[in-house]
């Protein structure tokens, strides 16, 4: 009886363990907001000047102290501002960053046990105490930037970001308090636990974060499109052009043309890519199938070096052989068969094919890697069975191995789609010269050159543009693929 009493007053791990929910959930979508905020340019609350650049973030300002300085060369060449105020406003931003990583953390304790609860909130309480003292400080900076030898230079702003970040660590630390008060005590000898669902959560969450910083926080650049912009210059209501930039692609001839000539030269590329993406399963399939262990991984590993070396260095080693002077073009004179040497390289001649055939060269290797990995996940007992009936390698291969590679195949060929019209850029870049530079353009490098690399003609509101038109098509390729997957054989990626 007793043990039964004991289970009953033992938390459960799954539960809120006497945390009222309206203290705990206010509390974790505030955190969550303050750390988002970090990545945010407009929230930036160290922006103490408007020589810092309204695009810079607080996470930029923290992660690295040029970010603050730079800005500043000139003035601190000329004594308008003292070193100290900068070396102390990186500090304050540092100790921001630190705290809404804090907040962060705290979040993820309190998904824990009671006692793994209470830790996540000491660390939300403390977090919020160092961030409110650093967000506090950065109105005595703002005092001291206003205080500079040249204001007029400086240029000293209060920042709304710093009442934003007050209120943040204000409320964070307020509910934190309240929920330590209201909060049960955990057991005496109650070890800290954390549900499995979470644990798993947590560990996939920094990848999410990632995805989140590095694919989903740039599609904010797509306003650049609606701006008259020119670098250097802010987007201010006076540079708005709405539709401009896409009614001018799509009636200037000139821009026509060249979205049509690579369009044509990326759906090829990607096309022939496509058409051949069996070849890794094939050359897996024959891989494994090599019985002496030695000679099969020298294999596997001579193909896929290729792989983690860069387009740069294969333009040299391409450069080696094909160019005038290159090995092939000695190789054949002395044999005799040409008199004198020709450039490969600068021949436009058949240049998607030789593209796809570097491309194979530097990737086959490691694209038959997941086939690899899913042929070791096959049944071995269906291999014994197809022995005992009769069948022979070959047999085996077409009746097991094959059928049971088609998920894998088919999910990479779906992605593939999706992908038809992102094929890398800097293979064609590298590769690309006078001769051939209209045929081996393709929609990657066209952006590029359109918002880059054209120097005083770079349009860099066209070429993202263009950019979202790619995005849209892609998103768009990627559900029609699924789709059809669905429909053909019952089941898709998405």
């Amino acid at each position: 009886m007793a043990d039964f009493t004991l289970a009953k007053r033992r938390p459960n791990p799954s539960s809120q363990n006497g945390v009222s929910p309206w203290l705990l959930l206010p509390l974790r979508i505030v955190a969550v907001l303050g750390a988002a905020g970090l990545f945010i340019p407009v929230g930036n609350p160290v922006r103490l000047s408007s020589l810092i650049s309204a695009n810079t973030s607080l996470f930029t300002c923290a992660v690295s102290y040029a970010a603050v300085v730079e800005p500043f060369t000139r003035a601190l060449l000329r004594g308008w501002i003292d070193a100290a105020s900068l070396k102390f406003t990186y500090a304050a931003a540092l100790l921001l960053a630190l705290s809404c990583a804090g907040l962060t953390a705290g979040v993820c304790l309190s998904l824990g046990n009671l006692r793994l609860k209470r830790l996540g909130f000491t660390v939300t309480l403390a977090s919020s105490a160092a961030g409110a003292a650093a967000a506090l400080s950065l109105f005595a900076l703002a005092a001291r930037f206003r205080g500079a030898a040249d204001v007029g230079r400086i240029e000293p702003l209060l920042p709304v970001g710093i009442w934003v970040y007050l209120g943040v660590f204000a409320a964070t630390g307020t509910l934190a308090f309240a929920t330590l008060r209201t909060a049960e005590r955990p057991l005496p000898g109650e070890e800290y636990q954390m549900p499995a669902r979470y644990a798993l959560f947590l560990m996939a969450l920094p990848f999410f974060a990632l995805t989140v910083v590095f694919s989903y926080l740039p599609l904010l650049g797509w306003r650049y499109a609606f701006y008259d912009y020119k670098p250097g210059f802010a987007l201010t209501p006076d540079r708005f052009v709405g539709f401009k930039w896409f009614g001018f692609l799509l009636q200037n001839s000139a821009g026509r043309a060249d979205i049509l000539r690579v369009l044509r030269n990326t759906l090829v590329m990607s096309g022939i890519g496509i058409a051949t993406s069996w070849l890794p399963m094939v050359f897996a399939i024959f891989l494994t199938e090599m019985n002496r262990l030695a000679p099969r991984k020298l294999v596997q590993t001579i193909t896929t070096i290729p792989n983690f070396i860069s387009w740069v260095l294969v333009y040299a080693v391409a450069f080696a052989m094909f160019s005038t002077e290159g090995f092939v073009n000695s190789m054949l004179i002395r044999l005799g068969v040409i008199t004198t040497g020709s450039n490969f390289l600068m021949s436009a001649n058949n240049i998607w094919l030789k593209m796809w055939l570097w491309g194979v060269w530097k990737g086959l290797g490691w694209s038959a890697v997941i086939y690899i990995a899913s042929i070791s996940g096959i049944d071995q007992q269906l291999y014994e069975a197809a022995s005992i009936d009769g069948a022979g390698r070959f047999a085996r291969m077409g009746h097991i191995t094959l059928p049971g590679l088609m998920p894998t195949f088919c999910v990479l060929l779906l992605l593939a789609i999706a992908n038809v019209l992102s094929n890398g850029m800097d293979q064609y870049l590298v590769f690309r010269n006078q001769m051939n530079k209209q045929p081996i353009e393709v929609l990657d490098l066209y952006v590029y050159t359109l918002g880059l690399a054209s120097g005083g003609n770079s349009n860099i509101s066209l070429a993202t543009v263009v950019g979202m038109f790619k995005s849209l098509i892609s998103v768009t390729l990627l559900f029609g693929a699924n789709k059809a997957s669905q429909l053909i054989r019952g089941e898709g990626i998405v």
